[in-house]
C-alpha cells in the first residue's frame, strides 16, 4: 500500500519505518529540509532502539522515501498520516497551528479521494476541524475521510511497540476508511478496537491521564512509607498482584516527564474545562508530579544536612532510559535546584548529553560513571539505564568523597549497599534520613 507519514518525529519517523518494514510504500515529509537531508544522508534526528535499522533497511529495499514536499505526499499515496507536533499552550491546551497548516497544504493539493490519519495526540473534536478546515479549501466533489488512529508508543521502546501493541484504535467515520485501515493493520496481530473519531481521540487521552495519575498515586503512597518507615516497593508488589490494579506504573520515583504525560495531562483537563468540566483528579495527579521534584531535592538536602558547596554526581538525564529525549524530564527541575542552593553538579547520561549543554547550564558532563562519582559527596540516580544497575561500588566507594547513594528509581538492594559501607537513600524505601 502507498502511504505518506507528515512529520518525522519519535511518533512519525517509528510510524513510517514499522509500516514500510511490513511491506508498504512509504514516503515521509518534514518541512525542516536540514532534518530530510540528515535522514537522507543515513543520519538519525534522535535515538530509539532499533529504528536506524529499520530505516536503513526500508531506504535500501527504496520501501522509504525522504521529500520535503506534502504536494508530492498526497500524489503519492492513499493514506496520509499526519504526525506533527502539538505542544502545550501556556494554558494546557494544545496548540494545533502545525495540523491546521498541514491540513490546508493537503487539501490544496487534493485531486483524488484520500483517507487522513490524524496520529499526533490531538484533543477531542479535532477530526470535525480537520474535516471543516479541507472542506474549505478542497476542490468541489474531491472525496475525502478523517479518521483517528492514536500512537500508543513509549520512547525507548517504541519499534516494539508498533509492531506488537496492546490494542490497534481506529476512529472512522466511513465503510471505506475502516476497510482501508483494517488493511493496512492487517499483519499486525493484536485486538482492534473500531470506533467513531471522538471516542478514539478521547481514548488517547484518556490512557495517558490515567497512567499519570496512577505514577502520582504511588508517589504519594511513597511519602507515607517514608513517614512512617514501610517499602514502597513491597506496598507497590501486594498492590499489583490484585489484577484489577496491576503492577505496571506503580514504580515510586522522581515522577513522570517526557513529551508525553505532562502535555496529555494538561490537555485533557483544559478539553474539559472548555467542555464545562473541571478535573479535579488530573489537576491533583499534576501537583503531586511537580512536588514529587521538589520532595526529591529535600530528601537529598536531608541526606547532606544542606546542598550549598557540596559536589553531586547525576546518573541519568533523560526522561526515561532508552531514549535521548529531554523534554520535561525531572533532571532538568532537579538538577536547577540544587544549583540554586549553591551545590556543584556533575552528570553522566549514555545517550542524552549530546543535547544536554543548552538544558544544564554550569553542569559539568562527564564520559562515564565512575568519572561523575570522583570527589563528590553523593550519587543521584535519575534515569534507570541498564548500565547503571549492575556498577562496581567498591570502586565508587574509593572515588567519592562521601560514599552515599540516593536513588530516584529503586533500582538498588538497600541492604547490599549498606553492607559495601554505603548511605542508601531510596524513594518510599524507609524513614526519613537525619
Amino acid at each position: 500500500m502507498d502511504i505518506s507519514i507528515i512529520g518525522t518525529g519519535h511518533v512519525g519517523l517509528v510510524t513510517g519505518a514499522c509500516f514500510a518494514d511490513l511491506g508498504n510504500r512509504v514516503m515521509m515529509v518534514d518541512d525542516d529540509r536540514r532534518k530530510i537531508a540528515l535522514l537522507k544522508r543515513g543520519g538519525m534526528p534522535f535515538y530509539e532502539p532499533g529504528l536506524e535499522e529499520l530505516v536503513r533497511r526500508g531506504v535500501a529495499q527504496r520501501r522509504i522515501r525522504f521529500a520535503a514536499s506534502i504536494k508530492d505526499a498526497v500524489d503519492h499515496s492513499l493514506i496520509i498520516f499526519i504526525c506533527v507536533g502539538t505542544p502545550a499552550r501556556p494554558n494546557g491546551e494544545a496548540d494545533l497551528s502545525a495540523v491546521e497548516r498541514v491540513c490546508h497544504a493537503i487539501a490544496k493539493s487534493l485531486r483524488a479521494y484520500r483517507l487522513l490519519v490524524e496520529k499526533s495526540t490531538v484533543p477531542v473534536e479535532t477530526g470535525e476541524w480537520i474535516t471543516r478546515t479541507c472542506q474549505l479549501t478542497i476542490r468541489r466533489g474531491v472525496p475525502f475521510d478523517v479518521a483517528s488512529n492514536p500512537e500508543f508508543l513509549r520512547e525507548g521502546q517504541a519499534v516494539q511497540d508498533f509492531l506488537h501493541p496492546d490494542r490497534i484504535v481506529l476512529g472512522v467515520e466511513s465503510t471505506r476508511a475502516k476497510s482501508l485501515l483494517l488493511e493496512l493493520y492487517k499483519p499486525i496481530k493484536s485486538p482492534v478496537i473500531v470506533t467513531d473519531v471522538k471516542s478514539a481521540e478521547l481514548i488517547k487521552h484518556a490512557s495517558n491521564s490515567f497512567l499519570a495519575v496512577k505514577l502520582s498515586f504511588i508517589n504519594t503512597v511513597a511519602r507515607l512509607c517514608e513517614q512512617v518507615g514501610a517499602d514502597v516497593v513491597k506496598v507497590a508488589e501486594g498492590m499489583g498482584l490484585d489484577r484489577r490494579i496491576g503492577r505496571a506504573f506503580l514504580d515510586a520515583g522522581v515522577g513522570y516527564g517526557g513529551s508525553c504525560f505532562p502535555k496529555d495531562v494538561a490537555a485533557f483537563i483544559r478539553i474539559a474545562e472548555k467542555l464545562g468540566g473541571d478535573f479535579q483528579l488530573l489537576k491533583a495527579a499534576a501537583r503531586v508530579n511537580d512536588e514529587q521534584r521538589r520532595h526529591f531535592v529535600t530528601r537529598v538536602r536531608e541526606t547532606l544536612w544542606n546542598l550549598n558547596h557540596k559536589t553531586i554526581g547525576v546518573l541519568g538525564l533523560a526522561f526515561k532510559p532508552d531514549t535521548d529525549d529531554l523534554r520535561e524530564a525531572p533532571s532538568i527541575d532537579i538538577v536547577r535546584m540544587f544549583q540554586e542552593e549553591g551545590a556543584q553538579v556533575r552528570a553522566f547520561d549514555p545517550k542524552a548529553m549530546a543535547h544536554a549543554d543548552g538544558v544544564f547550564p554550569g553542569v559539568a558532563f562527564c564520559k562515564d560513571v565512575y568519572e561523575t562519582a570522583r570527589g563528590a559527596d553523593c550519587l543521584v540516580l535519575l534515569t534507570e539505564w541498564n548500565e547503571f544497575k549492575e556498577l562496581d561500588f567498591a570502586r565508587l566507594k574509593k572515588l567519592m568523597r562521601h560514599p552515599t547513594v540516593i536513588d530516584g528509581r529503586n533500582v538498588y538492594d538497600p541492604g547490599a549497599l549498606r553492607r559495601l559501607g554505603f548511605r542508601y537513600v531510596g524513594t518510599g524505601r524507609g524513614h526519613a534520613p537525619h
